[in-house]
């Protein structure tokens, strides 16, 4: 199954690209890193300028029927960026609309809800974000990982980088079972 990870250019944080990347590496899938612009996106440690990953798609030109799920890293600039892009937020919002799953962690709900996806959904996130999510019509919850079934598909958010393995664990598991539907 190929697996979209969408980034902005720049702002990505690091661990939340690369442990879900390799997550997907190791049980058998094939993550693909969409972005805004082709090249390159630098990811960061924090606020640390951190390596730098070759784009395989850009989102302009990415089918999302291609794909069985979405990832989408957090980062503080990373979803801040995406939010501003027309493209990046049509792409994501067909991902809803295909009903493939998504998976969310971090600052990345903030792409959810410029989509126009959270409504009536529950979710977690880095909990700066909760008064955007129940702005947008959503429950915020402080749980390591959250599955939300609402709708045609699923969406499962976790709320930091500690949280990665629980995450990662989540997703790969929702994700097959959509793959089996």
């Amino acid at each position: 199954m190929r697996i979209a990870f969408l980034t902005a250019p720049e702002g990505v944080e690091q661990v939340e690209l690369t442990e879900p990347w390799q997550a997907v590496v190791q049980a058998g899938h094939e993550p693909v890193l969409v972005s805004t612009e082709s090249g390159e996106v630098q990811a960061f440690n924090h606020l640390d300028k951190a390596d730098t990953f070759p784009v395989d798609e850009v989102v302009d030109e990415a089918s999302t029927v291609s794909f069985g799920g979405l990832v989408l890293p957090g980062g503080v600039a990373n979803p801040d960026f995406l939010r501003m892009d027309d493209k990046a937020v049509a792409f994501v919002k067909d991902f809803f609309e295909q009903g493939l799953p998504v998976a969310a962690i971090c600052h990345a709900p903030w792409t959810l809800v410029e989509a126009n996806v959270v409504r009536g959904r529950e979710l977690t996130s880095w909990p700066s974000l909760q008064t955007d999510i129940r702005n947008a019509g959503g429950t915020w919850v402080d749980e390591q990982v959250k599955i939300c079934e609402h709708g045609p598909n699923k969406l499962i958010t976790s709320r930091k980088p500690d949280d990665l393995k629980a995450f990662c664990e989540a997703f790969l598991d929702v994700f097959a079972q959509e793959a089996r539907r």
